[in-house]
This record gives C-alpha cells, structure tokens and sequence, in this order.
C-alpha cells in the first residue's frame, strides 16, 4: 500500500482497527471531523487520481452496505449484489472506470461494520439467492493484510446457505484465507488479462502466473473459483493471446471448480478519456475501432467485439465443456451469435448464475426461483 498520508474521521476514532491499520501501515492518523478537507486536498493536486492512491481516510459508510448492482440500460445484468466496504484501489490500472467515476476518487476504508453485518443477516433472511461482491468499487483484497475484512465476512458466509460471496481481485492476497472454515459460500476470483495487457495497462498489479498460482492454492484449500476476462482489449494477435490465457487457467486448475466465466472487452464513458490520456500517454488502449453504445459507453464495433469473444468462447468450450460463460453488460445480439443461446430460453441470467451457485457452493437449492 503505497499510502503516505492517513485521515480517521471522528466518527470512528475509538474502532480497534484504526490503531492496528496505524500501526501496519507506520503512519499516525490525523484526525478530521468530517471528508470533506481530505477530498479538498486530493481535488487540488496536480494528479487527483495519482494523489488519491497515496491518501486514505477511515471513515463510515453512512448509506446501505448491501446494494444492488446498478446494471446498464439496454444490456443483460446479472442481477448482482454490491457489498459497499470500501472506495477506489491502490493499484493503477488504465482502463479504470473508477478514475473519473468519483470526484475526486480518495481511498477510503468503512470501519462501521456492525452496520454491514446487521445489513448482511437482514439479506441472509431472504427466501431466495444473494450472490454479493466487494469488487465493484474496489479490488476485493487489496485491503486484507492490514484490516482482516475479508477474514471475518468470509466466517461469516459460512454459517448459512443462502448467499454466496465472491472477493475479486488483480492480487494474491489470499494467505489469510486459506486456513478459514469458508464452507465453500466464498467464491475467490480473478480478473485475468494477456501479459500484454497486464505489462502496458494494468500497473502495481500481479502477474498473469501469480493470479493463476493464488487461483491453485485457493483451489487445493477448497475454494470455489471463478474467472474475469473483463477488460478484453482488441489488438494483433489479441485471439490467439487470449487463447492462451484460458489454456493457462486450465493448466492451473480443474474446470469443474470454477462457478462462472465472464467476458467483456473494453469500454469507458467519453469522460475517461482525456484522464487515460493524461496519466497514460503510452498507452494505445484508446485507438480502437469505437462506436458509442446503447449506453453512451464507447464500445468496439460489435462484429470486432463478437469475433473475439467467438474466439475466446471455443478454447474456454474445449477444455470446460459445461463451465458457465456468461457476458457482462451486452445485448441478445452477441448473446446469440457468441453464445448461441439468449439468457431468457434458460430462465434469465440471474437464474442462470443461481442455479450454478447452487451447484457449486452448497447453498440452499429449495431457494432457486
């Protein structure tokens, strides 16, 4: 964690872990009674985005840690649930939606978790499937060798058998959570890309072999697993890069563990742009083939999108006939000419992801809608 500056809002000042997270990182927090001079002083810096990384403030979360994934018009959502623990990642990715999604973006880390579990039993008592992420507004990992949240949700997940939780990271974090009694209600995943990706667009990450070694050792401690090709990104070559990809996974782990499979390539909101290009100015990311999609994102052309995915789909086809593929925010169109299928002839993607969750995490099947 390349943090050099710590802030404790007053609010949370008396929490154990603001003593244990000071004397992990070797900083002594300064005190604020509320966020507001601290996102003042990362918005003046000259690079926001790169002063953010280096600046973290323990706080609260004063709205619902259990959210629902807010999805894309016009495109199939899995019907994901976020849980809200924390904001923005130390690792610097180029493609990173979360570089111009908060303004600016800062590091903080939630410490009312008293709230979140109370949130967290509430959905538990639901009659139906919870499938509940971290990765949505962070890397799921980054954060444990200094807090042990991870530790106590995924203890926590295993005491009932309705929701399952997936922790998705770019790290290899995961020494911790080896030992823990999971009863397989935590799914650790991790998004993979080509070395090529990972060297030029994906900075102060692990490598693709590190990913894949965590994935093994996960894997060999009972884990479920799952896997994220999300951003691919379309290049010379980039087919037969991916292909590689997924033959690497299948050398590390056995198919008829992984819970799900998703895939998507590239696309950003116009404001990402000028932000990319700024603080990437080597990188070629940007100089596709775009057209502005249905949500405003900027998309590859649909048949450059649809090639590779036919591409990647037939290697992940041929070494795991029955794994679970499925597409993050894209329409029936590719559905059916990538996949062969649309999610409605198979119930809905939700139930889809459900119903391997089930399958694969010993949750409670009478709850399948």
């Amino acid at each position: 964690m390349p943090i050099s500056k710590l802030f404790v809002d007053a609010a949370v000042a008396d929490h154990p872990l603001v003593d244990r997270i000071q004397r992990r990182l070797g900083i002594a927090a300064q005190p604020v009674t509320d966020g507001r001079p601290v996102f003042e002083q990362v918005a003046a810096a000259a690079d926001p985005v790169q002063a953010a990384k280096e600046v973290l403030l323990l706080t609260r979360n004063k709205g619902a840690f259990v959210r629902k994934c807010p999805g894309t018009r016009s495109y199939t959502c899995c019907g994901y649930q976020i849980l809200h623990v924390a904001t923005f990642c130390v690792m610097d990715c180029s493609y990173c939606i979360l570089q111009s999604y908060f303004h600016p973006p800062l590091l903080q880390f939630f410490l009312n978790h008293d709230d979140m579990l109370q949130e967290l039993a509430q959905t538990f008592a639901q009659p139906a499937i919870s499938r509940i992420g971290t990765g949505e507004f962070t890397d799921s990992l980054i954060w444990e060798p200094w807090t042990g949240l991870c530790q106590t949700l995924v203890t926590r997940f295993a005491r009932q058998d309705r929701a399952v939780l997936e922790l998705k990271t770019k790290t290899t974090a995961i020494l911790d959570l080896l030992q823990l009694p999971h009863n397989r209600k935590t799914i650790l995943a991790w998004s993979v890309n080509t070395p090529r990706v990972i060297a030029t667009e994906e900075r102060r990450t692990t490598s693709l072999s590190a990913r894949l070694q965590a994935a093994a050792k996960a894997e060999a401690h009972g884990y479920p697993l799952a896997f994220h090709f999300d951003p691919m990104v379309i290049y010379e070559g980039c087919e037969a890069d991916y292909q590689a990809v997924v033959a690497d996974i299948f050398s590390h782990v056995a198919p008829q563990n992984i819970v799900w499979i998703s895939i998507g390539t590239f696309r950003f909101m116009p404001d990402l742009k000028p932000i990319l290009q700024r603080r990437f100015p080597d990188s070629r990311i940007l100089y596709g083939e775009f057209i502005s999609g249905l949500d405003g994102k900027m998309r590859y052309f649909k048949p450059l999108r649809i090639r590779l995915y036919q591409s990647v789909i037939r290697a992940i086809r041929a070494a795991a006939p029955d794994v679970l593929i499925y597409f993050c925010m894209e329409d029936d169109e590719v559905w059916q000419k990538s996949l062969g299928f649309l999610p409605a002839e198979r119930g809905s993607l939700p139930q889809m992801l459900d119903r391997s969750a089930v399958s694969h995490c010993e949750l409670d099947a009478g709850l399948l809608a």
